[in-house]
């Protein structure tokens, strides 16, 4: 079985394959706008944060500003290096801007939740689907798959450019996404571990009610540690290193202009903008409305929508993280380049291992039933016992270093 969508499963008709070509275009038109309006909502909030105005001009609120700026971009002159590798050049910012996209094929964009809490809708002629074009089982692996493509296009993309500052940049941005990826594939191991499904829609259907979410059920920690990582992976602020103008002269996109170009400009605020959707269908609930159970006061989030109920609360929570994002931008001073590689290899990867290990021993005792709290005793003290001797071990490396003196 390919997906789990009821729709796909049985004989075919015309009128299914409608259905998914409409999930086809409603996919392409909301990433191409959503980007647009990304764009014009990153420099309106930034400017409201610095007592500035922002785009007005083209437009009502200045909202046509990044149609403006695309249209200029597609019409200016292309330009290719001589020494340039002129096939990896072109194909590049493709390999970038290509994952970005394609990873909403597998993000549950909605969904009736009120009811049997499936998220399934029904359309007219009976046709029963979920609001997702795809829904793979191995829905995660395929994002950690594409995400792993987008390395290659920033990576290639100073290689092919011939030219030292952009290859510097692009080994920076490679080093970068390769450290943060085994910190935010460790912490999405924590909500597999509970969820029990590499499917998204399955992800989704298992955080039913506030305490269910991902981000109560695995203690927070992960949730924390996959935004860091994930900010990382994003090359945005403080870790945009690899666009450090005063050492690099623009990263690794130097070279670049006109459309190619742009496909970079797209592919990294459309990522912010995938990522948020992630975080929320792996952490949030997704579409799934947030219901009320204090004392007295209930409330089963219905917005009386009927199945655009979950597609609100999806799109409320992903402009959470959104602003989230753009709020970490315009307030967090960068990083230096030793103090980000430390982070992630120093803090981030042993502590969502550590947490990873200390659910998994929980999960274990549930089903076996030890006494839990012994169990969480003797993980803690285990995971303390490991941090003091990383901490020795890292004291130990820097004294023989000071002592060897500098290498260059």
């Amino acid at each position: 079985m390919l997906a789990l969508d009821p729709l796909l499963i049985g004989d075919l008709d015309l009128g299914d394959l409608l259905v998914v070509l409409v999930k086809v275009v409603v996919v392409f038109v909301v990433g191409l706008v959503s980007t647009m309006l990304m764009v014009w909502f990153e420099r309106k909030v930034i400017s409201g944060m610095q007592n500035r105005v922002g785009p007005n001009k083209a437009g009502p609120f200045g909202l046509l500003q990044t149609l403006a700026d695309g249209i200029k971009l597609f019409f200016k002159e292309d330009l290719i290096p001589d020494k340039s590798d002129r096939f990896v050049f072109k194909l590049a910012p493709y390999l970038s801007f290509v994952p970005a996209f394609l990873v909403w094929a597998i993000i549950p964009l909605g969904g009736d939740f009120t009811g049997d809490k499936t998220g399934l809708v029904t359309l007219p002629g009976d046709r029963v689907t979920r609001i997702q074009l795809a829904d793979p089982q191995v829905g995660v692996l395929l994002l950690l798959a594409l995400s792993g493509i987008a390395v290659y296009g920033i990576m290639l993309a100073g290689w092919a450019s011939g030219s030292k500052y952009p290859l510097l940049g692009s080994v920076r941005a490679s080093a970068q996404m390769v450290s943060y990826e085994a910190a935010l594939g460790t912490s999405l191991a924590a909500v597999l571990l509970l969820a029990g499904t590499l499917s998204t829609s399955g992800i989704v259907a298992s955080q039913e009610g506030f305490t269910n979410w991902h981000l109560v059920s695995t203690g927070v920690l992960p949730f924390v540690i996959f935004l860091i990582a994930a900010t990382a992976e994003l090359n945005r602020p403080p870790f945009d290193l690899v666009e450090a103008e005063q050492e690099l002269v623009g990263g690794f996109n130097t070279e670049y202009s006109s459309i190619r170009f742009a496909l970079f400009f797209l592919a990294e605020f459309m990522n912010t903008i995938t990522m948020s959707a992630i975080i929320v269908t792996l952490f949030f609930g997704g579409p799934q409305p947030l219901s009320i159970d204090i004392g007295g006061l209930q409330w089963d989030g219905d917005l009386y929508l009927g199945p655009l109920n979950g597609t609100v609360w999806f799109l409320l929570k992903v402009l959470v993280f959104l602003y989230v994002y753009v709020w970490f931008r315009a307030t967090l001073p960068r990083l230096r380049y030793d103090q980000l590689m430390d982070l992630g290899w120093k803090l981030l990867i042993p502590i969502s291992l550590g947490w990873f290990m200390l659910l998994a021993a929980f999960r274990l005792a549930q089903q076996e039933g030890w006494n839990r709290v012994l169990v969480g005793g003797i993980g803690l003290v285990s995971i303390a016992a490991g941090a003091a001797l990383l901490a020795a071990a890292m004291k130990v490396s820097a004294r023989n270093r000071e002592r060897e003196g500098a290498m260059f």
